[in-house]
């Protein structure tokens, strides 16, 4: 029983922290499956599983807060349940000991890029709204689903960044668009894990807490991304990036670091990190207060006008603020 608590609790913080950042369900839940002793087909096995459920319900809630694009989930989601399929089908007889850290060094140089750019630029808004090339999906879904079955978790790792670094998507949309995609690699995963190995290791009522803990997150996840400023969120995933991917590589056969040089190395990221999301987070404010004082020139210039049709007076002034603080006109969520 403690178990199943463990990892309905797993479950939940998992979906919370991949349904608002886009990623790290899999990598969470995994890394815990094989603290516990399963085998990695196995442990694989389990979580695209429960993530069918996960996926679904994370989908739905990003659909009813606005944060899905269906063309992008339909362009990327459909390669990536090829890659996925393929991916759960040789796993027991892919080694990922090389793959692995070469992944990771495109992921880290992705996430440090990400870091940088919304740290300092905020969202590059002159590619925003532009169309996902489908050259560019098509590969991008192909890889990050073999990569997500083999590796019990990378769809969001991969995917995210990726569409991050376009700047033709909001990072909210990015984010929906990429959870909700990604009920179709668990649902071919798990398809293609089952006719691999049949039921073989997979233990339902793991898969059971797993899910509950993480249809209890969905929901709350949806909101959250909703309502994280863009270019604080952005932050956020850089971050994450940087330090899942920076583990993984000091902890390869490539570097094999010690743990002295290891701790060192997460303590300066972290310091990095809090540093670089601080920083966001007072441009933002820097930005909403510089944007809220515009647009009320801009509106005063208007009504000044045409002062026939309406005299602005107090009570208009006010509205006008109330509006501004309430997100209009210039609210990144838009």
């Amino acid at each position: 029983m403690k178990t199943l608590i463990v990892l309905a609790l797993a479950g939940l913080g998992a979906q919370l922290v991949d349904g608002s950042l886009g990623m790290a369900y899999g990598v969470t839940s995994t890394t815990l499956l094989l603290a516990l002793g399963t085998n990695p087909a196995a442990a694989s096995a389990t979580i695209h599983l429960a993530e069918i459920g996960t996926t679904l319900a994370s989908g739905v809630s990003h659909w009813k807060f606005g944060n899905v694009d269906w063309k992008v989930v339909a362009k990327v989601g459909v390669p990536g349940a090829v890659g996925a399929f393929a991916g759960a089908t040789v796993l027991s007889n892919l080694s990922t000991e090389v793959a692995a850290p070469v992944m990771s060094l495109i992921l880290l140089a992705l996430g440090a890029y990400l870091l940088v750019r919304f740290t300092f630029r905020g969202i590059d808004r002159r590619n925003l709204g532009k169309p996902v090339r489908k050259r560019f999906l098509g590969p991008l879904g192909l890889v990050a689903g073999f990569v997500d079955a083999t590796g019990g978790g990378g769809w969001g790792p991969v995917g995210t960044p990726a569409l991050l670094a376009s700047g033709r998507m909001e990072p909210r949309k990015v984010i929906g668009s990429i959870d909700t995609s990604e009920f179709l690699v668990a649902l071919a995963a798990s398809l293609g894990f089952l006719l691999a190995l049949g039921s073989q290791g997979v233990d339902f009522a793991w898969v059971a807490a797993l899910l509950l803990g993480g249809l209890v997150a969905a929901p709350l996840a949806a909101w959250l991304v909703r309502h994280v400023p863009p270019r604080l969120l952005g932050s956020l995933v850089g971050g994450i990036i940087v330090l899942t991917n920076s583990r993984t590589l000091l902890r390869s056969d490539w570097i094999d670091a010690s743990d002295p040089v290891r701790y060192s190395l997460y303590a300066v990221i972290y310091v990095i990190w809090a540093a670089a999301v601080a920083h966001s987070f007072r441009q933002y404010r820097k930005d909403r207060v510089q944007e809220s004082a515009d647009a009320l020139a801009a509106e005063a210039a208007r009504l000044a006008e045409q002062p026939e049709l309406h005299t602005p007076d107090a009570a208009d002034a006010a509205d006008l603020e109330r509006s501004l603080r309430a997100g209009r006109p210039a609210d990144p969520r838009d």
